[in-house]
């Protein structure tokens, strides 16, 4: 392909056209209009600033962006349903998250994408970058490497560090079915979950759904149920292992889910339509993998009261923007040092209940752009961040 006729095609693609020179940018907040204004933005006003700081290092989210600002971190390895495509290719998707931060939650976001996929580098890196933000949003960084990255980084940083392909994803999980068991007049303690796929985000759901209180989840990976009898798992597998499928289930997921009550899809690809036939009655299908569903809402409504997808275009689109915009936002407001487990149920509870009185089997979450939303999530997150004794203010 030419050059000229690549360009042409890119000119006619209004994806590219939308995209063209980036989606963000730095703005002023402060005014630089003549010589007054620069001797306070900069020398020799900005000294004062600058030895206040030095003196009491806490004064940084008072006088710099610090206190409304989140570094957003990939190293490339796990995009979207694109995989592993390197840190310049992932910069469409790290922009699209920082204007997210920024039209939903008033947070600056910067897009970090590392060439590195080491994780001593990827940790050294941003322990050096820290002091600059206000907290850390990892973000598609491939499993296994992501659980160990994000727990070392909790434990070197006194700011928030969140993998959100995790988390986030858990979260409106938890919102989604705690009001689609709503739904079907039922309680979370009565549901048998399957969750299909054990990455990242799988085991994140499965863990925030233990601790929500569900009856019983069972994890399958590609070489089926998740359970302690086998020894091919890796640490955070076993661990999950150890603590779920209470009745020793083995076999397929098709096994898995014959009587199961809900079904939460996140292993990235299509499956056969015959082991949904046979889920309890009134069943709930999440099939969150994108851009293809593990089924399409038309066929999973033949066996399940609330169907949901990852996907805008059906109706209860579990979607991470429900979640990270607020998390940050409370956490942020009250300098926590940490993002919580009981944080974390705090802003899923607030979700849900922001539609708590208009449920229907087709409304189980608010929608992307519903204003409501980042603002309960905020005020319940910094609750909780006071709660549990991470907030400093």
């Amino acid at each position: 392909m030419t050059a000229e006729l690549s360009h042409s095609l890119q000119a006619e693609d209004p994806v590219l056209a939308y995209h063209r020179a980036g989606k963000m940018e730095i703005s002023a907040t402060a005014p630089l209009r003549d010589a007054d204004d620069l001797s306070l933005a900069y020398t020799p006003g900005v000294a004062r600033v600058c030895t206040a700081i030095a003196a009491d290092p806490a004064l940084a989210y008072e006088y710099t962006w610090k206190s409304t600002s989140v570094a957003v971190v990939t190293d490339g390895t796990a995009v979207l349903g694109l995989g592993d495509i390197g840190p310049e290719a992932s910069l469409p998707v790290m922009e699209g998250k920082a204007i997210l931060f920024k039209q939903l939650g008033g947070i600056n976001a910067v897009p970090i994408a590392l060439n590195c996929t080491d994780p001593d580098e990827i940790v050294e890196t941003v322990v050096r970058l820290a002091p600059a933000f206000g907290g850390v949003n990892l973000e598609d960084i491939a499993a296994p490497r992501c659980f160990e990255i994000e727990s070392r980084l909790q434990e070197l940083l006194d700011i928030p560090v969140f993998h959100d392909d995790q988390h986030g994803t858990a979260i409106v999980t938890l919102a989604a079915l705690w009001n689609a068991a709503r739904v079907t007049g039922r309680e979370l303690a009565d549901l048998r979950a399957v969750v299909a796929g054990a990455g990242a985000s799988g085991i994140a759901v499965a863990r925030i759904l233990l601790d929500a209180g569900i009856g019983d989840i069972v994890a399958c990976d590609s070489k089926g149920i998740v359970h302690e009898g086998r020894d091919d798992l890796n640490p955070a597998k076993r661990a999950l292992a150890r603590d779920s499928n209470r009745d020793g289930r083995t076999g397929s997921i098709a096994d898995a889910m014959r009587g199961a009550d809900v079904f939460i899809g996140l292993s990235g690809s299509p499956m056969a339509e015959e082991p949904f036939a046979t889920m309890a009655p009134d069943a709930i299908i999440f099939a969150l993998s994108n851009p293809n569903p593990e089924i399409l809402p038309a066929a999973a409504r033949r066996y399940a009261a609330v169907v949901g997808t990852g996907r805008s275009d059906f109706s209860n689109q579990v979607n991470n923007v429900l979640a990270f915009p607020g998390i940050f936002a409370g956490a942020l407001q009250v300098r926590a040092t940490r993002i919580t487990e009981s944080m974390k149920l705090a802003a899923a509870r607030a979700l849900a209940d922001v539609v708590a009185d208009e449920l229907t089997p087709d409304r189980v979450l608010p929608d992307s752009f519903d204003t409501r939303v980042a603002p309960a999530v905020t005020r319940a997150v910094a609750a909780a961040a006071r709660h549990s004794g991470v907030a400093r203010v």
